[in-house]
């Protein structure tokens, strides 16, 4: 890929290293289905509030989640409906490659590897 053919792709890169985290993936599926507060999310989701604080900073400076104040509560929410139809299609295209995805050398899981037949 020529260098030229990358101009404008920073905006799209960030936010895929943003949803790139399983953290970060899990809190966005948990608010795709409302929006919640912090202890509700460090309760479902059996995670620390220091975790979940710091992964909705991450989320709301992308703008991929937002909040609204109630008294002395947050409760956050998905900032873009977009957002759910990235993540559906990403579950089709993953559902569409089978197990390619999660064997990749690069970003996959690493697989056991199979034993070697000697001769």
């Amino acid at each position: 890929m020529a260098i030229g053919c990358t101009t404008g792709l920073a905006p799209a890169v960030a936010l895929f290293r943003s949803l790139g985290d399983p953290t970060r993936l899990v809190i966005l599926r948990r608010l795709a289905a409302g929006e919640a507060r912090v202890v509700d999310l460090t309760g479902e989701l059996a995670l620390a509030q220091s975790t979940v604080s710091k992964h909705l900073a991450c989320l709301r400076d992308c703008g991929l989640v937002d909040f609204r104040v109630e008294g002395r509560q947050s409760f956050y929410a998905l900032a873009r409906p977009e957002l759910l139809d990235l993540l559906r299609s990403a579950e089709q295209v993953l559902a569409a490659t089978g197990d390619a995805v999660a064997l990749c050398p690069v970003y996959g899981t690493p697989a056991e590897a199979p034993a070697e037949v000697t001769a």
